[in-house]
């Protein structure tokens, strides 16, 4: 029917003018979108430069902020803000130098294990920042030496009094090592002298312990051990596997790595005890051999007179 036949052509029409439209949208959409694209991310790349830099001046302000507070000594303050930079700025250098902040008010304020963790923790965590990590293992080595307690001036024979003491001069050590140029390094080897003159010391005195209960060889061994391991100047001889026992384990790998000598002013006290030693132990050629030797090394030591005291006494007595 005629009216049939215009009702199809009408709908096939509409039909081919829908689909037209929707291709010519196809075609126009990306262009529109493309555009507007573009222009959007012109503008998303003019913000993301601004909120950069908005980061960045944020977590310096948040920093200075702590830093503030850090030089008033207000610790649980300090402590809080570095804490909230590390969460808010946590990509940004102020959350790494916020570590930092941190472990230093806890060495400020003498709790040094919290401290040494706080630094271990950096170190572990940070070890391309070469400049952080070299302040960090600085600061172990401070720390630890802190902790050597002052009765540690009048030592005990028990070894287990030395442990302290044996970690800060292996940390020490190990900087001086790593770092001999660093800003810290005089500091340090300073602290290293104190550290390794303790050490010596307590050697001397245990020394002296069996000297006075007649153990002869142990007094030995111990003032041999002392001058091989601590010692800034010459060592005497000394017979095959002599060693401290109790200590050489833990100091095997760090006194291989000494590399400067420090004379501590207790080099001319060993010899001069060893040598007494051997004078117990009617080993009168190697008591000469020893007051000898302080007498070529050590010529400015007031102990020079005990050394040459002995010799004049062995040589009147013809041994």
């Amino acid at each position: 029917m005629p009216w049939l036949r215009l009702r199809s052509c009408s709908l096939v029409t509409a039909r081919s003018r829908a689909a037209a439209c929707l291709w010519l949208g196809q075609l126009l959409i990306p262009v529109v979108v493309g555009g507007a694209f573009v222009v959007s991310t012109s503008g998303c790349e003019r913000n993301e430069s601004k909120t950069v830099l908005s980061y960045s001046a944020d977590a310096k302000r948040a920093y200075d902020d702590a830093l503030v507070e850090f030089d008033a000594h207000n610790w649980i303050e300090t402590q809080a803000l570095f804490r909230e930079v590390k969460r808010k700025y946590s990509y940004s250098k102020y959350a790494r130098l916020a570590e930092l902040r941190i472990a230093d008010a806890d060495f400020e304020q003498e709790k040094f294990a919290e401290a040494i963790r706080g630094y271990r923790q950096f170190v572990h965590d940070h070890r391309s920042d070469a400049d952080e990590v070299a302040y960090a293992r600085s600061k172990i080595a401070e720390a630890q030496h802190a902790e050597i307690s002052e009765s540690f001036l009048l030592p005990s024979a028990d070894e287990r009094d030395q442990a302290v003491i044996i970690d800060a001069f292996k940390e020490l050590k190990s900087y001086v090592h790593d770092y001999p140029n660093a800003k810290q390094a005089s500091k340090i080897k300073r602290l290293l002298e104190d550290a390794t003159a303790r050490l010596m010391r307590h050697e001397i005195y245990v020394a002296r312990f069996y000297l006075d209960r007649e153990n002869f060889e142990a007094a030995v061994l111990r003032v041999q051990f002392a001058m091989r391991t601590f010692a800034g100047g010459p060592v005497p001889k000394e017979p095959r596997d002599a060693e401290s026992p109790a200590l050489a384990p833990a100091l095997a790998t760090v006194t291989a790595t000494v590399t400067a000598t420090i004379d501590h002013g207790l080099e001319a006290e060993a010899l001069l005890l060893l040598g007494e030693v051997y004078l117990k132990m009617h080993k009168f050629s190697d008591a000469r051999e020893v007051f000898a030797a302080l007498l070529k090394d050590y010529p400015r030591s007031p102990l020079v007179v005990q050394a040459n005291n002995y010799l004049a006494h062995m040589k009147d007595r013809g041994v």
